[in-house]
C-alpha cells in the first residue's frame, strides 16, 4: 500500500466543511468507543451497524459519507483491538486502554462520497458536507494507476493547511545490482550514526536549531486570551515551527536510509527501545530529537523495497566489548576512545559498529542453512553468504520494529 500526499486549495467555506466532517468523525469514533465501555457493542460488525443509528438521530451526522462514518467507527475498534492485543502479549506497563479523542485532524473516506477529475489535478467530494471540489498540488502523478486502485482518501488538517492523502493498492519493488558490502551502525548522540568503517554522519539537531523560535512561539501563545482569534494565530504560528521541525527530521531519516540501503546488501544495527532510553531526563530530549526510531522504520521499509538484508541485534555491551579480543572494557559515557589490552585503539562507536556487523553477521549464520565462512574487516564472503542464502530461501524480510532477535525472518 502506498501513500501518495497533495496539498489542498479551497475557499474558505470549504475548509469550515471540512472542520465539520472533522468533527462529525471525532463524534462518530467516541459514540464507538462509548458503545464498547457500556459493553453493547463487542465486535466490529456491532460498531459498523451503530453508525447508522447515529446517521438517523443526528441529521448533522448524516451529511458524512456511509463509508466516512463506517472509517470511523474502523478507528475506534483498532484502539480496541490494539488494547486486547496489548492484554494478550502481557506488556509491562500500560495496555493502551481506548481514550477518547479531543482533538481530531482528519477524515476519511473508502471507495465512495469522492470524485477525482480527468486530469488528476482536483478532486470532489459528493457527500452532503459541501466540500466540493478541491484542487491539488503535489509532485506524484496519479496517472499511473486506475481508480479502483486507490482504496481510501483521507483529509488531513495541518498547521499550514488541508491535504489529500491517497492510499493506493500498489507494492513498490526495485532492483538494484549487489554491492557485496556490509555495514553495521550505531547511532549516537555526538554523531548521528557511526558504522563499522569509521564512517561518522553529523547529528543535525533540528529542535536544538529552532529552540529559541518555538520558545518565541509558545511564550506569544500563553500571553493570549483563551478563546480569541489572536490566541488561534499564535498557535497556528507555533504548529508551523512544530510541523517544520518533524519534516526536517522525516526527510534527513528518509534519505539518510535510502542511502546506506543502496549502498550495502546487509545493514545491521541496533535494536533500541526509544521509549525507556528517554526516561532519562538528561538526555531524553536530545534521544527524541534524533529521531532514531523513524530512521529504523525508513531502513526497514527501503530493505523490503530495494531487497536488502536488515538485522535488529541486541546493543548490550556492544560499546564495553572489545572488537578485536572479545574483552569487556568498561568505559563511560565521557570516554571516546576505546583502548584495549590487547592493543586494540579505536574509536568507541566505531568499535560499537564493528561488534554490531558481528552480531548481525552471527545471527543470520545461525539462522541459515548453509556453512560458509563469515567475515567482518571487508564483508565479501559473509555477503556473498548471504545472498545466495537469500537467493534459495526466496526474498529476504525486514526484521519489524520492535521485535526481538528470535523473531526475525527469512522467507
Amino acid at each position: 500500500m502506498l501513500v501518495f500526499e497533495f496539498k489542498t486549495y479551497g475557499k474558505a467555506l470549504q475548509v469550515q466543511a471540512i472542520n465539520e466532517a472533522i468533527r462529525t468523525t471525532q463524534f462518530i469514533r467516541n459514540k464507538a468507543i462509548r458503545l464498547w465501555m457500556d459493553g453493547l457493542a463487542k465486535s466490529w460488525i456491532e460498531l459498523s451497524r451503530h453508525c447508522a443509528l447515529l446517521a438517523k438521530e443526528f441529521l448533522w451526522a448524516n451529511k458524512l459519507n456511509s463509508m466516512a462514518r463506517q472509517a470511523a467507527a474502523e478507528r475506534a475498534w483498532a484502539a480496541i483491538s490494539r488494547f486486547y492485543d496489548n492484554c494478550k502479549k502481557k506488556i509491562s506497563g500500560k495496555k493502551g486502554f481506548p481514550q477518547f479523542q479531543k482533538d481530531c485532524r482528519s477524515v476519511e473516506y473508502k471507495s465512495t462520497g469522492w470524485k477525482l477529475a480527468d486530469n488528476r489535478k482536483s478532486i470532489t467530494f459528493t457527500d452532503k458536507n459541501g466540500i466540493g471540489r478541491l484542487k491539488l498540488k503535489g509532485t506524484r502523478d496519479l496517472h499511473f494507476y486506475q481508480i479502483n486502485q486507490i482504496k481510501r482518501v483521507r483529509l488531513v488538517k495541518r498547521a499550514d493547511g488541508v491535504y489529500a492523502q491517497f492510499c493506493v493498492d500498489a507494492n513498490r519493488q526495485e532492483n538494484t545490482q549487489p554491492t557485496h558490502q556490509t555495514v553495521g551502525l550505531d547511532v549516537g548522540l555526538e554523531s548521528f550514526y557511526t558504522d563499522s568503517l569509521g564512517n561518522k554522519i553529523e547529528n543535525p539537531r533540528f529542535y536544538r536549531t529552532l529552540v529559541r523560535k518555538l520558545k518565541r512561539s509558545q511564550r506569544l501563545v500563553s500571553r493570549k486570551v483563551k478563546g480569541s482569534s489572536n490566541r488561534r494565530s499564535s498557535r497556528n504560528t507555533l504548529g508551523r515551527v512544530h510541523l517544520k521541525i518533524s519534516r526536517q527530521r522525516k526527510d534527513h531519516a528518509l534519505i539518510l536510509a535510502r542511502c546506506v540501503i543502496t549502498s550495502n546488501d546487509v545493514v545491521v544495527y541496533e535494536d533500541l527501545r526509544i521509549k525507556n532510553m528517554a526516561k532519562n531526563h538528561c538526555l531524553a530530549k536530545s534521544i527524541n530529537d534524533a529521531g532514531w526510531y523513524q530512521f529504523r522504520i525508513w531502513l526497514e521499509y527501503f530493505g523490503k523495497v530495494f531487497k536488502r538484508i536488515t538485522i535488529a541485534v541486541n546493543p548490550s555491551y556492544t560499546t564495553q566489548e572489545c572488537s578485536n579480543c572479545g574483552v569487556i572494557v568498561k568505559k563511560s559515557l565521557s570516554t571516546r576512545t576505546h583502548v584495549c589490552q590487547c592493543g586494540c585503539k579505536l574509536d568507541r562507536d566505531h568499535n560499537a559498529g564493528i561488534n554490531i556487523l558481528n552480531l548481525g553477521l552471527g545471527t543470520v549464520g545461525h539462522t541459515g542453512t548453509f556453512a560458509a565462512p563469515l567475515t567482518t574487516t571487508g564483508g565479501t564472503p559473509a555477503t556473498q553468504w548471504l545472498l545466495d542464502a537469500s537467493n534459495s530461501l526466496g526474498e529476504a524480510t525486514s526484521t519489524l520494529a520492535g521485535e526481538i532477535l528470535h523473531q526475525q525472518v527469512v522467507s
